[in-house]
């Protein structure tokens, strides 16, 4: 996560501009005593991934990837609350959206090809099916002849 002229880069293509991050600091829940009644700690890191320029198939596997996180105007919601300095919080936020954009940037994996089973495997199937049918049978009760 190099930062530059206020820019999070993701590879050589995407980079998260400044201007389409707005940051809101809120007050944390949890333990902390009188201070987490005083200070705004938490972060809530809001990405505006619908105007940042991404292409189109990695918005949408990032909007996808995201789940619950995104909002149907395209907006990505982050909130950091695991530290008690705000500072600390604001690296966490911004470091888990650029995990998530790195993670919808790679492409996703090739569909998996069906394979008809070979005549051997089939055969192998059909006597290994036909011996235990026999173990079965000879554990059955003995009719008198």
């Amino acid at each position: 996560m190099d930062s530059e002229k206020g820019e999070l880069f993701i590879n050589a293509k995407i980079r998260i501009r400044e201007s389409d991050i707005a940051e809101n600091f809120i007050r944390a829940s949890g333990p902390g005593g009188q201070n987490v009644n005083k200070v705004a700690t938490a972060v809530q890191l809001r990405y505006f991934a619908y105007r940042a320029g991404l292409p189109h198939d990695i918005f949408t596997r990032l909007i996808k990837l995201a789940g619950q996180k995104a909002t149907k105007d395209g907006e990505i919601l982050i909130e950091a609350s695991r530290f008690r300095l705000q500072e600390k919080n604001r690296q966490d936020a911004r470091a888990r959206l650029v995990s998530l954009v790195k993670k919808a940037a790679e492409p996703p994996p090739p569909k998996r090809r069906k394979t008809k089973p070979t005549k051997g495997s089939i055969e192998r199937r059909l006597k290994a099916k036909n011996i235990r049918s026999e173990v079965k049978k000879a554990r059955s009760k003995v009719t008198p002849d």
